[in-house]
């Protein structure tokens, strides 16, 4: 494993190879970690991470991110990775969310290297390869016509296309063609044909290709394109490459793509040269749909693994699929029943990229759980890359750590707060082997992340704090719940090192008269108070607090207007998690205010008037409501980080340099002051659970 990279690397503690492997262990009988061959490859296990586009490409390219985090998933395991999803073939096929370059021939170094790494860590390797189609942006990249079947506009991408020539397909065939035999050249295993919201499907659905288009009408004239892409990327690669087709086999729409006739084009496309299948049931056009088809907290687990079954019994070569298939259990219930042959579990090793190595080592309750936030997918539009909402070390392999080494020195440290950031400091410094004392002043962990949890839709959410409270106690951290911590009874532990995490506290100004007459979010979402009959909510922060008390006030009867001064509905939340809220505000006829601005609240007839301005103009409107709820964010809660500053040795002070190269905080020479202090999530500012889980572990990984 030594000269994969330059940089920190990280390497697991249990066997990257499940047993069972080429490792010569004896075999397992969990079905999950029997090998599969698919064509000439034979996979070590039956787990896959399906394609997807985490966005960390650099110039179109699978550079060093990209590679050492799918590295990462098979040191930690995994039978099968597969990357970009989706690569494009084309010039207009432009990236719309990151996506890798096929049409270039410079990809084909880097793509080996990403095959060698992944090979000599004893998985496969596959790519999914497409053209976007209109699912993409006229006004980006070489700003070339989108092309499609139908001069249809898609409603997530907002493109409208131009009716693609008969010589638009000739040269989109042969880029596609081309790119298989780039992957092919770099020591890929296989490729995958995507088939689902993109121009391949668009063709043989009846919803994007109607009778009266040029390339529409019936059944064979619908399919021809995508078998000409088919029979010229099997010709391009040979006999012996395997090829694989991610394709919606029901799209669930009135006029789209039914289950029947999608398994009558699947035997055209096995028949052509496809090799296996990777099923998706729904389409992708609009945020609603899309959230359907990838689905996050508070839907049913694996909604679609019984079709994916049903699918299975009616084709002829092997099967995967994934969709929110978040647990080893379900997986594993997939293997055993026949469901599947091959299971996706995508977004839960992103949350924990050495899942398939604690199955392995019989450490399944050790495995950090995906809780469903799809914090990764809206990640990418938000910031222009994949995060996971708790796992920090994704995606910044190249600096962070997915499992800690001892540190070389053992050392005493004080947390004080157990919401996510300090649970995750706690949880580092105990796996590095300081010892580790956690103060906490409700009588539960948790923080923010238990209030954000009240909700029945987003209940998961708690599993970042479980899972951390476990891991710290399987460390040795001595968590004490119920512990006011002042500067005496930190003192009082003899500390080295001292991380106040202590949150911060809702902010339920709005610069108008009247604040001491509103509720905040907090009040709504902890129960200290049930607001009913008409009530405003104020959203001055944009992110999910307010969606959250508005929800939960509207289906306990209130009448709910959500009101906020941006030009949308909570600009910080992307469309995987809009469409649960939405659907919720329509359900319960919430009236929902842009570009309105809370300037003033005053008592009149036994209730509240509202004042509500705008940016835009001077007229100002008033609404009659029972109860006004403000969200604005939060306040530091630093009071006890204020107090400690003058009696440590660095002052509170943070050396960036060394923070951002995950290097130790140095200590000045001859500085008065016994223990190194440290704030860190909320106590600094209001931000959000990624910001306070990366505050904790890039400071403590290092410590």
């Amino acid at each position: 494993m030594q000269g994969f990279c330059t940089n920190r690397c990280s390497f697991p503690a249990w066997s990257p190879a499940p047993v069972g492997s080429q490792t010569g262990t004896v075999p397992s009988h969990d079905p999950l970690l029997q090998p599969f061959r698919l064509k000439h490859v034979t996979l070590r296990n039956r787990v896959v991470s399906t394609s997807h586009e985490p966005a960390y490409a650099e110039d179109g390219m699978p550079k060093d991110r990209y590679r050492l985090y799918h590295r990462e998933k098979a040191v930690g395991g995994v039978g099968l990775t597969m990357i970009g999803g989706s690569a494009v073939v084309s010039p207009d096929s432009p990236p719309a969310f990151g996506n890798l370059l096929l049409y270039r021939d410079e990809i084909v170094p880097w793509l080996r290297r990403l095959a060698d790494d992944v090979h000599e860590a004893g998985a496969a390797v596959m790519c999914q390869v497409t053209h976007l189609g209109r699912r993409t942006s006229n006004f980006t990249g070489d700003w070339l016509p989108l092309v499609h079947p139908s001069p249809l506009r898609e409603p997530a991408h907002r493109s409208v296309p131009k009716v693609a020539e008969a010589w638009d397909l000739d040269r989109i065939v042969a880029d596609y063609a081309s790119a298989a035999q780039r992957c092919r050249d770099a020591g890929l295993d296989g490729i995958e044909l995507q088939s689902y919201g993109h121009l391949f499907d668009a063709f043989h659905s009846p919803a994007t290709n109607r009778d009266q288009d040029p390339f529409g009408g019936g059944f064979e004239e619908r399919t021809a394109f995508p078998r000409r892409v088919v029979q010229a990327v099997r010709a391009a690669v040979g006999p012996d490459f395997v090829i694989g087709l991610r394709m919606s086999m029901d799209e669930d729409a009135a006029d789209g793509l039914g289950r029947e006739e999608a398994l009558r084009a699947l035997g055209l496309y096995v028949d052509d040269g496809v090799d296996f299948l990777s099923v998706i049931r729904g389409s992708i056009g609009s945020d609603a749909t899309l959230a359907r088809v990838i689905p996050s907290m508070g839907t049913p687990s694996a909604p679609f693994l019984d079709f994916a079954g049903e699918i299975r019994r009616a084709t002829s070569v092997p099967v995967m699929h994934a969709a929110r298939i978040s647990d080893v259990a379900t997986a594993r219930h997939a293997i055993r029943e026949g469901l599947l042959d091959l299971v996706g579990m995508t977004r839960p090793q992103m949350a924990d990229p050495h899942l398939v190595a604690k199955v392995a080592a019989g450490e399944e309750d050790r495995i950090r759980p995906c809780v469903g936030a799809n914090y990764c997918l809206d990640a990418i539009y938000r910031s222009g890359e994949a995060t996971c909402i708790h796992n920090a070390a994704t995606g910044r392999e190249r600096t962070l750590l997915h499992v800690q080494p001892a540190a070389p020195r053992r050392r005493r440290a004080v947390v004080v707060g157990a919401g996510p950031a300090g649970l995750e400091a706690a949880r580092v410094l105990g796996e590095r082997g300081h010892e580790v004392v956690l103060l906490e002043a409700s009588d539960h962990p948790g923080g923010q992340v238990r209030l954000a949890s009240a909700s029945v839709r987003r209940r998961d959410l708690i599993g970042i704090v479980d899972w951390r409270v476990s891991e710290a106690k399987h460390h040795g951290v001595d968590l004490r719940c119920g512990t006011w911590a002042d500067v005496a009874t930190v003192l009082a532990e003899e500390p080295d090192v001292v991380v106040v995490a202590t949150g911060g506290l809702p902010d339920p100004t709005f610069g108008g008269e009247g604040e001491h007459l509103v509720l905040d979010t907090w009040d709504v979402m902890s129960g200290a108070v049930h607001p009913q009959g008409r009530v405003l909510v104020y959203d001055d922060h944009g992110a999910e607090p307010a969606l959250d008390a508005t929800e939960l006030l509207a289906t306990r009867g209130a009448v709910v207007e959500l009101v906020t001064p941006e030009r949308m509905l909570a600009p910080d939340v992307g469309s995987m998690n809009s469409p649960a809220y939405l659907r919720a505000f329509a359900e319960h006829d919430v009236t929902l205010t842009l570009a309105r601005r809370l300037v003033g609240v005053r008592r009149e007839g036994g209730g509240l008037v509202a004042r509500l301005g705008s940016d835009y103009t001077d007229v100002v409107v008033e609404r009659h409501v029972d109860h006004v709820v403000v969200e604005h964010g939060t306040l530091p809660n630093d009071e006890l980080y204020h107090e400690l500053v003058p009696l440590s040795s660095n002052r509170g002070a943070v050396d960036h340099p060394a923070l951002l190269g995950v290097r130790p905080q140095p200590v000045a020479p001859g500085a008065a002051g016994a223990f190194q202090l440290f704030r860190i999530g909320d106590a600094v500012t209001s931000r959000n659970i990624h910001a306070a889980v990366y505050d904790a572990l890039r400071l403590c990984s290092a410590v």
